[in-house]
């Protein structure tokens, strides 16, 4: 829940400081946060755990789409996407790098002895788990590839 007080707080700042990207931003993860309270099926309440999937996913969106303007011709529209990306960033944990996830990676392999590429299944379960928010999933993926090949 505290995450959401500082979001709350921060789209306070943003409109009184009139910085429209941080709004932008800080706006889209509020009206995130809002329909996975009230969709179908929700309880009405979000760990902080949630939200940060939430804001991963808003970050993913936005590189991709950044990623999709740039490839079209339209850089000004890229750069806002990527813009509300940077302003959304702060919200998250920080991401591991690929030496670092390499390292978790093989103890995780050894700790439920995987050895081979047949045995990703078993590694993927408990690494996404255990790397959850602090890794991308692909990258994940790619290195347990590399690890048990």
């Amino acid at each position: 829940m505290e995450l959401e007080k500082l979001i709350q707080e921060d789209l306070k700042n943003a409109m009184k400081s009139k910085d429209a990207v941080k709004l932008a931003a800080v706006r889209a993860i509020k009206a995130a946060i809002l329909l996975a309270k009230t969709s179908e099926g929700a309880s009405g309440e979000l760990t902080d755990a949630d939200i940060v999937k939430i804001i991963q996913k808003l970050v993913k969106q936005r590189k991709e789409s950044a990623q999709q303007y740039s490839d079209a011709g339209r850089d000004e529209l890229a750069q806002n996407e990527l813009a509300e990306a940077a302003a959304m960033d702060p919200y998250l944990p920080r991401q591991l790098s690929e030496a670092e996830v390499e390292v978790i990676l093989k103890e995780i392999i050894a700790k439920v002895g995987a050895s081979a590429p047949s045995d990703m299944g078993k590694v993927m379960g408990v690494a996404t788990k255990q790397l959850a928010g602090q890794a991308d999933g692909r990258l994940i993926s790619t290195l347990v590839k590399k690890l048990l090949s």
